[in-house]
């Protein structure tokens, strides 16, 4: 059986062993779309993260039997030709919960600490020059007795409920589906949930339900101490919209693992009039190593089933 991993560097440096010994492997670093038909002849089962796979493509592999997503997200795959065409298609699900809400908590710690400002006070000589043993320059606040917005209660909503609860915050969340469930925290409408919120942080998939969600409208209902996190996806907030808010303060701050367009070649968020509100991250909060490392476990095992049921 040949086996075809499209994008390994999506996974960075992991061991990909559990993987290579089902079959005969083939890894490309990364591929284009005008490689993809070339490369994925002959296979039986292509693995891919972000590389794209049309339902052209799919029709001119005729080999293709199954189709190993390595991520949770399939909107790269055309699911309707895939299943026209019998081929099998599965992604993995739930092995970074816990990498992204730790992520989330990370952003909330950094921005109420100040934690970048402070590091660079040390780093760049200001500390070793001033007689004074403290520093004042920016407010350093602390979770507890903060009130946590969440927007999205799946599992890593819930995740980042029970964390930012450990920390001694009051929880409430929004529902971007209008899914009524049972949850041990009250449930709110949006606009409650941001003008209630010392801190709101998004987990809901982007949909064209929650495209744009956040956007001037929105931020302005937010307290002028509050800050928003964005661990989803990009373009569930308006970016234009937030780097305004931050500029005429708005808002507190912002901390960023996704965004509209990815790599984020321009953009206002890069030119703010103070560096210090926003707290960005290169779309890594899911890549913990041990929540890799499940990946690639599961990305074997998904294989392994497709095996076992030929």
């Amino acid at each position: 059986m040949k086996i075809v991993f499209l994008d390994e560097y999506s996974l960075g440096d992991m061991d990909l062993s559990p993987i290579k010994e089902l079959g005969e492997y083939v890894g490309y670093d990364r591929t284009s779309k005008e490689q993809v038909l070339e490369r994925c002849k002959d296979s039986e089962v292509v693995i891919c993260n972000k590389t794209v796979l049309r339902g052209e493509t799919l029709r001119a592999l005729p080999n293709l039997r199954f189709i190993a997503i390595a991520a949770t997200g399939m909107n790269n795959v055309d699911l309707e030709v895939a299943a026209e065409l019998g081929i099998g298609v599965k992604n993995v699900a739930g092995y970074s919960t816990s990498s992204v809400a730790e992520a989330t908590i990370n952003f909330a710690l950094s921005l109420f600490k100040n934690t970048k400002y402070f590091d660079d006070y040390f780093k760049n000589g200001a500390y070793a020059a001033t007689e004074d043993i403290f520093h004042f320059g920016r407010p350093v606040r602390q979770l507890r007795g903060s009130k946590w917005g969440i927007i999205g209660m799946g599992a890593i909503g819930r995740e980042v409920a029970r964390l930012a609860s450990a920390f001694g915050c009051e929880v409430a969340y929004t529902s971007t589906s209008g899914a009524v469930r049972k949850e041990e925290y009250p449930q709110m409408s949006l606009d409650e949930l941001l003008d209630w919120a010392d801190i709101v942080s998004i987990h809901c998939p982007l949909t064209p339900a929650t495209k744009g969600l956040i956007g001037e409208k929105e931020l302005q209902m937010m307290k002028p101490t509050s800050i928003f996190i964005n661990v989803a996806r990009g373009g569930i907030i308006d970016e234009e919209a937030l780097a305004k808010a931050l500029n005429n303060k708005v808002i507190a701050g912002a901390g960023l693992d996704v965004f509209s367009r990815e790599p984020l070649h321009s953009s206002p968020l890069y030119d703010l009039a103070d560096n210090y509100s926003l707290v960005a991250a290169p779309h890594t909060a899911w890549a913990a190593d041990d929540a890799r490392k499940v990946l690639i476990q599961r990305i074997a095992e998904n294989i392994k089933e497709y095996l076992e049921s030929k």
